[in-house]
């Protein structure tokens, strides 16, 4: 498929630039594949639409204050470091930093009211390593959430609370697994008095998520690695609910990213657009990395039901959506997204492919 066929436009206006103060009552489209039909309706209403016993599967990384602000310690010039993969020795990470080509190898990046610093240890790769192992628990102190870069504003403590899931718990994002911000805790306890099954895998959202697919045929671009974990639990409960014939419910693209490797794992890792796969119960354990790149063409073997946020153009998380729903259904629900006046991307309005 080419790049051009992913595209679409998008008012400025429609961008989500703060989130709502009540995460349900975020508006819900809900999309049914087998009779092309569209609903609009509230996120708190996304239990009528449930097929009974659901598993539903949330993704709880937790996101970081990884983006960093400092000031060069002989020139007293801004320096931001948005801190990307942390590398074996604990003190280093690899990072986006500004202003790069201004700062000389050994440099220190002073952070103010901390005794924390941060030295230049490799432009090429750009590596910066710290004065102090294992950020996670002062990160908290010099840190600003890291919202994506189509939010036009600084981070505020709103942030703090909003770009976070209620069900956050471990820690390693770089960007909020969006389609899980819209649940509160009544929302979750309600789900669960219905005896919906509700679980946890983690999968570390990293900054390439924003990064645009730039080949003109998508089959040839390389998609990154991120970080998941399922525990056994999780498998036992997949393989139980499957053998039940009941449906599992990723919420967002990350659950679903994390559902379809188990199935492409325990397929002998046939290639994302192989249309021979059977449905097929995960791998006896899970811990490691994926690269799974799902476009349309694929055929899911782990996600019945997807609920999601609306995604930027060209990006390999729109590309999910239009293999999961179809790209007519999914190019015909976006623009009627548009015409009513959705919120979009990371703190807009949700929609529920079914």
């Amino acid at each position: 498929m080419k790049l051009q066929d992913f595209d679409y436009e998008l008012p400025c206006e429609l961008i989500a630039q703060y989130p709502l103060p009540d995460r349900d009552r975020a508006r819900l489209m809900v999309v049914e594949r087998s009779s092309q039909k569209i609903h609009h309706h509230f996120f708190l209403d996304i239990e009528k639409f449930l097929p009974p016993k659901s598993l539903i599967i949330l993704n709880d990384s937790k996101v970081i204050p990884a983006r960093l602000i400092g000031t060069r310690e002989k020139t007293g010039g801004r320096v931001e470091i948005f801190l990307l993969n942390r590398l074996p020795d604990g003190y280093s990470y690899e990072a986006m930093i500004r202003p790069l080509k201004k700062l000389k190898i050994g440099e220190k990046i002073i952070f103010s009211k901390s005794s924390i610093y941060a030295e230049l240890i490799d432009t090429q790769k750009k590596i910066v390593k710290f004065n102090r192992k294992e950020l996670s628990c002062t990160l908290g102190s010099i840190g600003h959430m890291p919202l994506p870069p189509y939010i036009k504003r600084e981070d505020t403590q709103m942030d703090q609370e909003y770009y976070q899931t209620v069900y956050a718990r471990k820690s390693g994002s770089v960007a909020a697994p969006t389609a899980g911000l819209h649940f509160t805790d009544s929302l979750l306890k309600k789900l669960k008095s219905q005896d919906h099954q509700l679980e946890m895998v983690t999968l570390h959202v990293n900054y390439a998520t924003f990064s645009p697919v730039k080949e003109e045929d998508i089959t040839q671009h390389k998609m990154h690695e991120e970080e998941y974990f399922v525990s056994e639990k999780i498998l036992k409960a997949v393989s139980k609910v499957q053998a039940e014939n009941r449906r599992i419910v990723a919420v967002g693209t990350t659950s679903c990213r994390v559902l379809e490797t188990l199935a492409v794992d325990t397929m002998g890792g046939a290639a994302p657009g192989d249309q021979n796969l059977q449905r097929a119960a995960p791998p006896a354990r899970a811990c490691a990395s994926t690269n799974i790149f799902i476009y349309p063409g694929y055929n899911f073997q782990m996600t019945d039901i997807l609920v999601t946020n609306f995604h930027l153009p060209k990006s390999t998380l729109l590309m999910l959506v239009y293999a999961f729903g179809s790209p007519e259904l999914m190019k015909k629900a976006y623009q009627e997204a548009i015409s009513k006046k959705y919120r979009f991307y990371s703190y807009g309005d949700a929609m529920m492919i079914i």
